[in-house]
């Protein structure tokens, strides 16, 4: 899957060139690639709980939009094929509206904490519900509150890791309660022993 040669147009080529870095670009786009998904791109795919999507509309203009929901909602089909349940949301319908002219699209999944960032071209496709039953019941994270309204799957030509400079770490709640559990788990310890020692105190 070659991101590189998707993302490096002639125009792109040219600027490398101009600002001295067409060699080493030339070097990433001409070596190896993996043909699919490695074990490191399904297990950080499978962990997110949201992404950003672009595409094309009509009018030439990209447009971004920010997907969540649990995590593990965006699930790995096989070593090309990643896949998700799209939920109701506020029917706008822009991104979806695209994809009937364009299906191209391209995806970004951040890790913020550990500063890892995975981008990926794709191709879209929308799938009814009732067109596959049995999809369905693989991708629906039945346990969330959501209303689904037909799924996405995404055909990846090309992924890329980006470097982690410039992303700041940020943490879910719940990140934060695991990381601080063990110390809280101490504290409450402690004030349990305090209030021991002062009720035998004042007996």
């Amino acid at each position: 899957m070659n991101y590189e040669q998707i993302a490096f147009t002639e125009a792109v080529k040219n600027l490398q060139e101009l600002y001295g870095s067409r060699i080493a670009y030339e070097r990433m786009e001409n070596g190896y690639h993996e043909e699919g998904f490695t074990a490191a791109e399904v297990d950080f795919i499978n962990n997110r709980d949201s992404f950003y999507m672009a595409s094309i509309s009509q009018s030439g203009y990209p447009y971004i939009q920010h997907r969540g929901g649990p995590k593990g909602f965006i699930k790995v089909l096989d070593d090309s094929t990643i896949g998700l349940v799209d939920f109701s949301g506020n029917k706008q319908y822009i991104s979806i509206g695209n994809a009937a002219d364009n299906t191209k699209v391209s995806l970004i999944l951040m890790d913020y904490p550990q500063k890892a960032r995975l981008k990926l071209f794709a191709d879209l496709k929308i799938v009814g519900i009732s067109e596959n039953p049995e999809l369905f019941q693989q991708l629906d994270p039945a346990a969330y509150q959501h209303k689904p309204e037909r799924m996405l799957l995404f055909s990846v030509k090309g992924y890329s890791w980006n470097c982690p400079q410039h992303i700041t770490p940020r943490y879910t709640l719940e990140e934060i309660e695991a990381a601080f559990a063990e110390r809280n788990g101490y504290v409450q310890s402690l004030e349990d022993e305090v209030r021991r020692l002062r009720a035998s105190r004042d007996k």
